[in-house]
């Protein structure tokens, strides 16, 4: 069955992978990014998959660009099915004394990790809403976080403590949204995206991005109003929070 995907920080790394492969599924996606005029790997696929995926600029850390977005074209009138709330910064790897952890880095990074899935719930829950009509606890709208194993408590480490605490932040929001929206019959997950050869996750990391990006989708199609507020794994593993 065909779904309405929204996808934030499309431009790179697990967010382009799942934009393409839910594209190639036959999704309508509407993939996201801050400058789509430097998205060249995007552009290129959004051609590729012509009518599949339509791109537009949206930096998840301003509450105007979100709220602009949202309005984009009159494009979601007919509602979506899943927001994945995908943006995600890392500034500095380091501990206390990493001089990477400057006000403005800590600032982006809380910014866009945290203040960026709150945003993009405010303004695109509402088209969860008005989606397909007959949904049942089994078919609800969804609202998936891309969080991390590093926001964990119970597996806390001594490096890139700002990335963190907004990952701890994120999936804390996200088991906040999961309880707000349960009247509204939308399903809300936080998931640990695996140790990704990504930019951020650097080439000796453990998966490759198609990996993480199919195992991350097939938990979203799993997802149900019953295990809404759930915190898992791309590949099911519950993880502590």
């Amino acid at each position: 069955m065909t779904q309405r995907l929204l996808i934030t920080g499309a431009n790179r790394g697990i967010g382009l992978e799942m934009t393409r492969q839910a594209a190639a599924r036959g999704d309508q996606v509407t993939a996201t990014c801050r400058q789509p005029d430097e998205a060249e790997a995007l552009t290129e696929l959004a051609a590729a998959h012509s009518g599949n995926i339509r791109i537009i600029a949206m930096d998840v850390g301003s509450a105007e660009s979100v709220a602009t977005a949202a309005k984009c074209n009159g494009g979601f009138e007919n509602g979506l099915d899943l927001v994945v709330a995908n943006a995600g910064q890392l500034n500095a790897r380091g501990g206390l004394n990493d001089p990477g952890h400057t006000e403005a880095n800590i600032a982006e990074s809380l910014m866009t990790n945290v203040a960026g899935v709150f945003f993009t719930a405010r303004y695109f829950v509402p088209f969860l809403r008005t989606g397909k009509p007959g949904r049942t606890a089994n078919s609800p709208g969804k609202f998936a976080v891309i969080s991390s194993q590093m926001g964990s408590s119970t597996r806390a480490g001594t490096n890139a403590p700002i990335y963190r605490a907004s990952k701890a932040a994120a999936t804390n929001l996200a088991r906040s949204l999961a309880l707000e929206l349960a009247p509204d019959g939308i399903a809300v997950g936080a998931w640990h995206p695996g140790w990704v050869q990504t930019d951020m996750g650097g080439a000796e990391a453990a998966i490759t991005p198609q990996a993480s990006a199919d195992g991350l989708l097939a938990r979203f199609d799993a997802l149900t109003m019953d295990s809404s507020g759930i915190f898992e794994t791309w590949d099911g593993e519950k993880m502590p929070f």
